[in-house]
């Protein structure tokens, strides 16, 4: 079955699949602003959408929200278009915080989208870690999406979310088998934290590829905000040193234009 990504920018992507229109992330504001990230962490988005959000073309079925707390996961314009999606997936705190079509859903726990005349996509929460041991109390929680729906052959499509590398991802890799993962990196960092990370490196990214052995890498949330600390062109060269099985799986999706992966 046909699956379409449009990268968005930052973490936010299109998924087109079996007629169904899955938006992750929603981040539409434009550039300039600075945002509050919690303990006196602060960054600028220094980039637009390369898409604006009147200009979806179509209704969105779900959002799939990793965590509604973080200005660079879920801003302004991103939060305006929620109650017209027809369900938003994220945490189970986050859906206290949204209410209304929010959903919420624990790691592995599920929830099936199905419509008339359509393949249902069974969606299923990943664990995350959005940060280094013990720091819940302040980061908060956080999840990644696995879809699966039927003529798969090769495995899920799973959507990271914004995860250091621990031992909930690799979880991950010993109980999916993945075709497709929308893979969060960036390395975040803040001055106030100093050399603390709240995302994966590329170099952690390359070896979660190497767990997961995906057929398509795609990857997303390294570029539009100041605290994403490794640019296109570090996590280029990581990947590019990768073994052939990675380096091979990895498509840079040109921001803005709809790709068949």
């Amino acid at each position: 079955m046909d699956v379409r990504v449009t990268h968005i920018g930052g973490p936010t992507a299109l998924i087109e699949v079996a007629g169904w229109r899955l938006l992750t992330d929603p981040t539409f504001d434009p550039p300039g602003r600075r945002y509050s990230f919690g303990w006196g962490a602060r960054s600028r988005k220094v980039t637009g959408p390369s898409v604006d959000s009147s200009k979806l073309e179509g209704p969105i079925d779900a959002v799939l929200l990793s965590h509604d707390h973080h200005g660079d996961n879920l801003d302004d314009a991103g939060r305006a278009l929620l109650p017209n999606a027809g369900v938003v997936l994220t945490t189970r705190a986050g859906a206290r915080r949204l209410g209304r079509n929010a959903r919420g859903l624990a790691p592995w726990t599920s929830y099936l989208l199905e419509a008339p005349d359509r393949t249902s996509i069974e969606v299923t929460a990943t664990p995350c870690r959005h940060g280094p041991p013990l720091s819940h109390p302040i980061t908060g929680d956080v999840i990644g999406f696995s879809l699966k729906w039927d003529g798969q052959t090769d495995g899920v499509l799973w959507i990271t979310g914004d995860t250091v590398f621990y031992e909930g991802i690799r979880q991950v890799a010993s109980r999916i088998n993945v075709d497709i993962v929308l893979l969060h990196i960036g390395s975040v960092r803040f001055p106030v934290t100093g050399p603390v990370r709240y995302t994966m490196t590329a170099r952690e990214a390359v070896e979660l590829c190497e767990l997961i052995r995906p057929r398509t890498v795609i990857p997303v949330h390294y570029e539009g905000w100041q605290h994403f600390r490794q640019t296109l062109t570090t996590v280029e060269r990581e990947f590019a040193q990768a073994p052939e099985a990675t380096r091979s799986a990895v498509r840079w999706l040109p921001i803005g234009i709809p790709t068949a992966v």
